[in-house]
């Protein structure tokens, strides 16, 4: 081992949090080094195990609380400073949204032109339990120990077992423990990323809140040596029927097996096969486009396997409402939806726009937007599949593209690409609306766009994510120079 990942103990003062949402402090002794320690709050004294450095900033693991801060409660999970799936439950829920609510200002408030102003955080009625998917990791060690559950906070790849989830409802775990028992008798072994060896690879587990359906997904090697009998594919059927169908006749259960096709120098690809019931989840959401009286609407999406729908239910309501209120679409419009998942949001202000154009790379969600603005009867929602900047690429050449009155991105963490960035400054939307669980990239795409003329008009973040440092930030830009002709 060299000396640079030599492992050393020693007692941290967290002053600070990271971006990540981990404790940050400072050791001093010979050197003074900047140690990153998760589970941590602003105030402790820790005992702490050095591992690599970064950029500057030790990693490291806790060991021990040494003194604790006094915003440090007592945290609900067995698993927390363990499990890699949420962070801040050793935060109280209200300091947990002031420390967000800060770190929303600190990005923008350098970028805030005057009569623009940051909304208060929205935060989540019941911040427990509101994940409507959670994605398991089958994996096992030299011992041919078994383990199903969530990564390992700063392991690399290990696993924890997971005996309880305070995220998501009680019998999300009764799926995983259903699975763990069918394991422990299939005889089958987990896939190992880098032998390319073994079968199971994850477990999806997904959830319609309005509906109460349910569904469940095995995802395996597509190894042909590895491939599953159809015993134990009935097995696995029979072990979910028996510990997870729903109570509600209303309510349905979907079991699928998704074959991950990976060969070295491809491009990796999925094939889905449905083992037991219908082929898609149900979910509605209650959408206000306005503050007008009798501007509610009941949408009802369907939701296939591998499709993305946002996943906190009844916050995404929250976010759509608020963000379509504060863009307050123009009569007439023409809306572009940019990465459009399964066209919710583009589906919702199609309510108030004369076309919504929607932009999806995934086939799979591109489908179900297709299928979902049917369902919902509305002939004014056109979707496209493929990346964002190739198909306003080809539009564009081809002169079939309106030009928009407002365009809507919900983009990938990273954020918007520079050719996508230059398409928007080229088709000059008179509004952008921008929402994004990545602030960092949010802001500095806006600071691009500020610098060619658009101006920030308000900010609204909420907490999609509690007991977690994500944040999903809406951002509304105005162009400085009104083009009133587009608005006719």
């Amino acid at each position: 081992m060299s000396r640079r990942n030599i492992q050393h103990s020693c007692e941290v003062e967290i002053t600070a949090l990271t971006k990540k949402g981990h404790g940050l402090g400072k050791v001093t002794g010979e050197l003074e080094r900047v140690v990153e320690v998760p589970f941590t709050a602003p105030g402790d004294k820790v005992q702490a195990c050095l591992q690599r450095k970064k950029n500057g900033v030790f990693t490291s693991k806790l060991e021990a609380i040494l003194s604790p801060s006094p915003l440090r409660i007592a945290s609900r999970c067995v698993h927390f400073s363990q499990c890699g799936g949420c962070i801040w439950q050793h935060l109280s829920y209200p300091d947990q949204l002031k420390i967000k609510q800060d770190k929303i200002a600190s990005l923008f408030a350098p970028q805030l032109p005057e009569n623009s102003f940051i909304f208060p955080i929205v935060p989540c009625d019941i911040p427990w339990e509101y994940r409507n998917k959670m994605e398991f990791t089958f994996s096992g060690d030299a011992a041919g120990n078994k383990y199903l559950g969530l990564i390992l906070s700063n392991s690399r790849g290990k696993v924890i077992n997971l005996t309880e989830c305070h995220l998501v409802k009680p019998w999300f775990i009764a799926a995983l423990k259903a699975t763990k028992e069918w394991w422990e008798e299939s005889g089958l072994l987990p896939y190992h990323p880098h032998k390319n060896q073994g079968s199971l690879r994850t477990l999806i587990v997904r959830e319609g809140v309005s509906s109460g359906d349910r569904l469940v997904m095995l995802t395996v090697s597509g190894c042909p040596e590895y491939a599953l009998q159809r015993k134990q594919l009935d097995d696995f059927v029979s072990c979910l029927k028996e510990a997870i169908a729903p109570v509600d006749s209303s309510s349905t259960l979907s079991i699928f097996l998704r074959i991950q096709q990976a060969v070295k120098g491809s491009e990796t690809t999925f094939y889905e096969m449905l083992l037991h019931g219908p082929d898609h989840i149900r979910e509605s959401l209650d959408i206000q486009t306005s503050a007008e009286a009798g501007s509610n609407a009941r949408l009802s999406f369907a939701v296939s396997p591998s499709a993305f729908f946002q996943p906190n239910t009844k916050q995404a309501e929250k976010l759509y409402s608020l963000a379509l209120q504060m863009l307050d679409i123009p009569p007439h419009s023409v809306v572009y939806d940019l990465y459009c998942g399964t066209g919710t949001l583009g589906i919702c202000a199609a309510k108030q726009a004369k076309e919504v154009i929607g932009i999806e790379i995934s086939p799979e969600s591109s489908l179900d937007a297709r299928g979902n603005a049917a369902k919902n009867q509305l002939d004014n929602v056109k979707i496209f599949t493929g990346p964002v900047r190739d198909v306003i690429s080809s539009m564009r050449k081809e002169g079939t593209l309106p030009l928009p009155d407002v365009v809507m991105v919900d983009p990938p963490r990273s954020g918007l690409d520079a050719d996508t960035i230059q398409h928007l400054l080229d088709l000059r939307p008179p509004k952008i609306l921008y929402i994004s669980c990545n602030p960092e990239s949010q802001a500095e795409n806006i600071k691009e766009l500020q610098e060619k003329g658009y101006r920030i008009k308000a900010i609204q973040p909420v907490d999609q994510f509690p007991q977690t440092g994500h944040i999903e930030n809406i951002v509304i830009l105005e162009d400085k120079v009104i083009r009133p002709s587009r608005l006719g």
